[in-house]
Protein backbone atom coordinates (compact mmCIF):
# COMPACT_ATOMS: atom_id res chain seq x y z
CA UNK A 1 0.00 0.00 0.00
CA UNK A 2 1.51 3.45 -1.12
CA UNK A 3 0.99 5.93 1.41
CA UNK A 4 1.63 9.52 0.21
CA UNK A 5 3.29 11.35 2.60
CA UNK A 6 2.81 14.94 1.55
CA UNK A 7 -1.52 14.09 0.84
CA UNK A 8 -1.72 12.89 4.62
CA UNK A 9 0.00 15.75 5.53
CA UNK A 10 -2.08 18.11 3.94
CA UNK A 11 -5.09 16.85 4.95
CA UNK A 12 -4.02 16.40 8.75
CA UNK A 13 -3.05 20.56 8.34
CA UNK A 14 -6.61 21.12 6.60
CA UNK A 15 -8.74 18.82 9.45
CA UNK A 16 -6.73 20.81 11.80
CA UNK A 17 -7.64 24.01 10.72
CA UNK A 18 -11.11 23.15 10.28
CA UNK A 19 -11.66 22.63 13.91
CA UNK A 20 -9.64 25.63 14.63
CA UNK A 21 -12.68 27.62 12.19
CA UNK A 22 -15.02 26.15 13.95
CA UNK A 23 -14.15 27.38 17.21
CA UNK A 24 -13.62 30.47 16.55
CA UNK A 25 -17.04 30.48 14.60
CA UNK A 26 -17.91 28.86 18.53
CA UNK A 27 -16.72 32.11 20.38
CA UNK A 28 -18.14 34.16 18.35
CA UNK A 29 -20.68 36.41 20.02
CA UNK A 30 -24.06 35.63 19.05
CA UNK A 31 -24.51 38.96 17.09
CA UNK A 32 -25.29 37.53 13.44
CA UNK A 33 -26.90 34.86 15.27
CA UNK A 34 -30.20 36.34 16.44
CA UNK A 35 -32.17 33.68 14.53
CA UNK A 36 -31.26 30.11 15.65
CA UNK A 37 -28.82 27.82 13.79
CA UNK A 38 -27.22 30.49 11.87
CA UNK A 39 -23.55 30.04 11.14
CA UNK A 40 -20.98 31.30 8.75
CA UNK A 41 -19.80 27.84 8.21
CA UNK A 42 -16.25 29.17 8.16
CA UNK A 43 -15.12 25.37 8.45
CA UNK A 44 -15.87 24.66 5.09
CA UNK A 45 -13.35 26.63 3.53
CA UNK A 46 -11.00 24.00 4.65
CA UNK A 47 -13.22 21.55 2.51
CA UNK A 48 -13.82 23.75 0.00
CA UNK A 49 -10.24 23.84 -0.38
CA UNK A 50 -9.33 20.42 -0.34
CA UNK A 51 -11.97 19.21 -2.61
CA UNK A 52 -10.36 21.22 -4.80
CA UNK A 53 -6.87 20.98 -4.24
CA UNK A 54 -6.92 17.28 -3.16
CA UNK A 55 -10.23 14.90 -4.07
CA UNK A 56 -13.64 14.49 -2.75
CA UNK A 57 -12.54 11.45 -0.57
CA UNK A 58 -10.47 13.76 1.24
CA UNK A 59 -12.67 16.96 1.98
CA UNK A 60 -14.73 14.04 3.31
CA UNK A 61 -12.66 12.94 5.43
CA UNK A 62 -11.26 16.39 6.76
CA UNK A 63 -15.47 17.19 6.93
CA UNK A 64 -15.72 13.71 9.22
CA UNK A 65 -12.78 15.00 11.98
CA UNK A 66 -14.19 18.33 11.74
CA UNK A 67 -18.00 17.26 12.92
CA UNK A 68 -16.85 14.25 15.43
CA UNK A 69 -13.65 16.37 16.77
CA UNK A 70 -15.73 19.63 17.32
CA UNK A 71 -18.90 18.06 18.56
CA UNK A 72 -16.69 16.30 21.14
CA UNK A 73 -14.80 19.20 22.40
CA UNK A 74 -17.05 22.20 22.22
CA UNK A 75 -20.63 19.97 21.09
CA UNK A 76 -23.15 17.66 22.38
CA UNK A 77 -24.36 14.39 21.09
CA UNK A 78 -27.76 16.29 19.73
CA UNK A 79 -24.92 19.08 18.00
CA UNK A 80 -23.26 15.69 16.25
CA UNK A 81 -25.58 14.11 14.92
CA UNK A 82 -27.40 17.59 13.06
CA UNK A 83 -24.17 18.82 11.97
CA UNK A 84 -23.46 14.96 10.54
CA UNK A 85 -26.37 14.47 8.56
CA UNK A 86 -26.17 18.61 7.34
CA UNK A 87 -22.44 17.49 6.60
CA UNK A 88 -23.35 14.23 4.51
CA UNK A 89 -26.05 16.07 2.15
CA UNK A 90 -23.55 19.10 1.95
CA UNK A 91 -20.35 16.96 1.09
CA UNK A 92 -22.19 14.51 -1.16
CA UNK A 93 -24.07 17.63 -3.34
CA UNK A 94 -20.69 19.75 -3.42
CA UNK A 95 -18.90 16.42 -4.91
CA UNK A 96 -21.28 16.02 -7.33
CA UNK A 97 -21.10 19.66 -8.25
CA UNK A 98 -17.57 19.85 -8.34
CA UNK A 99 -17.53 16.82 -10.65
CA UNK A 100 -19.90 18.22 -13.40
CA UNK A 101 -17.45 21.16 -13.96
CA UNK A 102 -20.56 23.30 -14.18
CA UNK A 103 -20.21 25.36 -11.09
CA UNK A 104 -17.41 27.17 -9.68
CA UNK A 105 -15.72 26.85 -6.33
CA UNK A 106 -18.49 29.99 -5.35
CA UNK A 107 -21.05 28.10 -6.07
CA UNK A 108 -20.07 24.83 -4.83
CA UNK A 109 -20.29 26.69 -1.57
CA UNK A 110 -23.87 27.99 -1.78
CA UNK A 111 -25.20 24.65 -2.87
CA UNK A 112 -22.99 22.99 0.14
CA UNK A 113 -24.71 25.92 2.90
CA UNK A 114 -27.94 25.47 1.42
CA UNK A 115 -27.79 21.62 1.48
CA UNK A 116 -26.36 21.26 5.00
CA UNK A 117 -29.61 23.40 6.07
CA UNK A 118 -31.43 21.00 4.33
CA UNK A 119 -29.77 17.74 5.74
CA UNK A 120 -30.50 19.70 9.37
CA UNK A 121 -33.76 20.22 8.84
CA UNK A 122 -34.68 17.29 7.87
CA UNK A 123 -33.09 15.45 10.61
CA UNK A 124 -34.85 17.67 12.96
CA UNK A 125 -38.43 16.66 11.19
CA UNK A 126 -37.57 13.39 12.04
CA UNK A 127 -36.22 13.64 15.39
CA UNK A 128 -38.85 16.00 16.73
CA UNK A 129 -41.73 14.58 14.74
CA UNK A 130 -43.05 18.07 13.00
CA UNK A 131 -42.39 18.65 9.50
CA UNK A 132 -43.63 22.33 10.81
CA UNK A 133 -39.72 22.87 11.34
CA UNK A 134 -39.60 22.81 7.76
CA UNK A 135 -41.13 26.41 7.22
CA UNK A 136 -37.83 27.42 8.79
CA UNK A 137 -35.82 26.37 5.85
CA UNK A 138 -36.61 29.49 4.09
CA UNK A 139 -35.01 31.54 6.98
CA UNK A 140 -32.28 29.19 7.21
CA UNK A 141 -31.40 28.72 3.08
CA UNK A 142 -31.23 33.23 2.72
CA UNK A 143 -28.15 33.26 5.67
CA UNK A 144 -27.09 30.06 3.34
CA UNK A 145 -26.67 32.27 0.47
CA UNK A 146 -24.60 34.48 2.07
CA UNK A 147 -22.57 32.76 4.03
CA UNK A 148 -21.86 30.08 1.31
CA UNK A 149 -21.17 33.19 -1.19
CA UNK A 150 -18.53 34.48 1.92
CA UNK A 151 -17.20 30.87 2.40
CA UNK A 152 -17.11 30.09 -1.22
CA UNK A 153 -14.73 33.66 -2.32
CA UNK A 154 -12.42 32.61 0.47
CA UNK A 155 -11.88 28.96 -0.73
CA UNK A 156 -11.64 30.35 -4.25
CA UNK A 157 -8.82 32.97 -3.23
CA UNK A 158 -7.25 30.07 -1.35
CA UNK A 159 -7.41 27.70 -4.02
CA UNK A 160 -6.22 30.14 -6.55
CA UNK A 161 -3.28 31.36 -4.79
CA UNK A 162 -2.38 28.57 -2.37
CA UNK A 163 -0.36 25.81 -4.90
CA UNK A 164 -0.46 22.27 -3.75
CA UNK A 165 0.38 19.00 -5.32
CA UNK A 166 -0.30 16.18 -3.05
Amino acid sequence: MKVNTKKLVLIGVLASAAIILSYIEFLLPPIYSAVPGIKMGLANIAVIFALYSIDGKSAALISVIRVALSALLFGTVTSFIYSACGAILSLTVMILLKKSTLFSPVGVSVAGAVMHNVGQVLCAIIMLGAAEIGYYLVVLSVSAVLAGVLVGLASAVLIKTVKTRP
